[in-house]
């Protein structure tokens, strides 16, 4: 099984990047369990989403305490919350920031970096000072971890999003090129 935290911030898209994988993934034969966490519903306050996956069924359900891979709509986060908290050895980090990947240090764990804030803008996904970023960070996370093909991404974005429906594909594809990551 693989379980996946998004870390993001209220009107980012975290929790429906997540449903947008679920649904890609289980196009692809897996069987998928995703579910918010919220604290203060608004605006700007921090939210978790969460997602697990595998070929057999999933019997448990609770909230994922240990995951596989984080992935941070905010970098602002890295300062607010212990991201890292229960990541297992090796796991994956997606970061969007412009920085590049040697700013950060987190011993035992693969970074990778992509500016899905610059791509969100880019396509007038959001505002200025809201860009929504969710399905340019998929776009990356499908570049590293290809559990599943962009082309199910892309398929689950037409079917989740509900306006700006090719600026969104453009940004998940963009981000996939533009991803730079440990390998």
């Amino acid at each position: 099984m693989v379980e996946i935290r998004f870390h993001g911030r209220g009107g980012q898209g975290a929790v429906v990047a997540s449903e947008i994988l679920a649904a890609a993934l289980f196009k692809e034969g897996y069987y998928c369990q995703t579910f918010p966490e919220f604290g203060v519903e608004r605006r700007g306050a921090p939210v978790q989403a969460f997602l697990r996956f595998d070929k057999k069924p999933i019997v448990i359900r609770y909230k994922i305490y240990h995951p596989d891979h984080i992935i941070i709509l905010d970098p602002v986060l890295l300062n607010q919350v212990n991201v890292t908290d229960g990541l297992k050895p090796n796991g994956t980090i997606l970061i969007n920031t412009n920085k590049e990947i040697s700013y950060y240090s987190f011993p035992n764990y693969k970074v990778a970096v992509c500016d899905a804030t610059q791509i969100a803008l880019k396509y007038r996904l959001g505002t200025k000072t809201a860009p929504i970023v969710n399905t340019a960070m998929l776009g990356a996370f499908v570049r590293i971890h290809p559990f599943v093909s962009l082309d199910s991404v892309l398929e689950s974005i037409k079917e989740y999003v509900e306006v700006k429906k090719e600026e969104n594909i453009l940004a998940c594809r963009e981000a996939y090129e533009k991803v730079r990551f440990e390998s």
